[in-house]
């Protein structure tokens, strides 16, 4: 694999001050395989305050946090993207805010054609990116107040469903209507693809793309209803679970901080967590249904708790990660249920965006 000049090169310099330096977290990682041969005490997931904080012109389809928590965008069907400082959210959210308006959405992008289906953030820069179902991702500097459009742009040859910046920044990954992922270098475009895929037996779609905390491995969630682990370097299936999820689509997937574990959703009503070194299930969270949508499972920054949507009682359902017992559900305040959840990486807080067009966000009581 050829890689181009460092993506640090490619981007504007203007950045915040301490932006992508990542706050220590409030716990370490949980060490899943303590528990997974017993079950003890379940953990209470403390209370959360939520509020509307804005919402677009047609359903919101996705959210996504900055690898230091200051910020987060959402994508939506209108094709905009917002971009929310979460200091200025939190601020709104003071019972005695009396400053004057207060404004959380610091940028609004306008460059896609079709509804928005994905976003992430450069590790480093200040740079957004965006999937969209016009075929293209693009790259926003939101350093740049005046900026309204992207500064480069990748067109792909399928619908892009799901991306992942690598944690160098130099690579990024989209799972498309493809069944395998396309790997594209930055700053050359080029795109790899897995020279294993006749091996794999995929056919359907990719719903979600994810790397590792390191990049040394990703995993994709499919319609066909397979999990499937990457190597990242070389980018061959080093793994399938076929119908993990059934017969129906997986809908979400995500690595665990230490890389041993997925967590993945799908629409058979269903979260799973899965050993990455066997393939073997080591726990199911059930309880929320969710057949309809493109249903996330997070965890919470900490990973003691796993968050998901309950469609069929408009509810954010709460376990706790390692005794899978459901501990808390709460009203979603969505009008219809929330088409996506997302974790603030560094604190108890994430945001909820819906059909209805709402972004909600969700913080700790202190």
């Amino acid at each position: 694999m050829v890689r181009g000049v460092p993506s640090s090169a490619m981007f504007d310099s203007n950045i915040p001050t301490g932006y992508g330096s990542i706050p220590a977290s409030r716990a370490a990682s949980i060490d899943f395989s303590v528990m997974l041969d017993a079950k003890g005490s379940s953990k209470s997931f403390p209370k959360h305050e939520t509020r509307h904080v804005s919402e677009h012109k047609n359903a919101a389809r996705c959210a996504r946090f900055s690898p230091d928590g200051r910020f987060f965008a959402t994508g939506s069907a209108d094709t905009s993207i917002k971009l929310f400082e979460t200091s200025k959210v939190k601020q709104m959210m003071l019972p005695d805010a009396r400053d004057g308006p207060i404004r959380p959405v610091i940028r609004t992008f306008y460059d896609h054609l079709q509804p928005v289906n994905d976003l992430d953030f450069h590790p480093q820069n200040t740079v957004l990116i965006s999937g969209a179902k016009d075929h293209t991702i693009k790259f926003f500097d939101f350093s740049k107040a005046v900026a309204k459009k992207a500064f480069r742009v990748i067109q792909d040859t399928h619908m892009v469903r799901s991306i992942s910046f690598h944690p160098s920044g130099d690579f990024v990954l989209a799972g498309t209507d493809h069944p395998i992922a396309h790997l594209y270098d930055v700053n050359t475009f080029q795109c790899y693809l897995s020279s294993n895929v006749q091996d794999i037996g995929s056919s359907g779609a990719i719903n979600q793309v994810r790397y590792s905390s390191t990049g040394g491995m990703y995993v994709t969630a499919s319609k066909d209803g397979a999990i499937r682990f990457w190597d990242g370097v070389t980018a061959n299936c080093v793994r399938s679970i076929p119908n993990a999820h059934g017969a129906v689509e997986s809908t979400s997937a995500l690595f665990t901080k230490d890389q041993r574990y997925v967590l993945s959703c799908g629409k058979d009503s269903s979260v799973k967590l899965w050993e990455v070194g066997t393939g073997r299930m080591v726990r199911q969270y059930l309880g929320a249904t969710h057949t309809q949508l493109r249903c996330q499972a997070v965890f919470n920054d900490t990973e003691e708790f796993i968050l998901t949507i309950d469609e069929q009682s408009n509810e954010v359902v709460v376990w706790d990660a390692l005794t899978a017992e459901k501990v808390a559900r709460w009203p979603s305040n969505h009008v219809g249920p929330p088409r996506w959840l997302a974790h603030s990486p560094t604190e108890a807080a994430f945001v909820s965006c819906g059909t209805d067009r709402s972004i909600r966000f969700w913080k700790e009581i202190p």
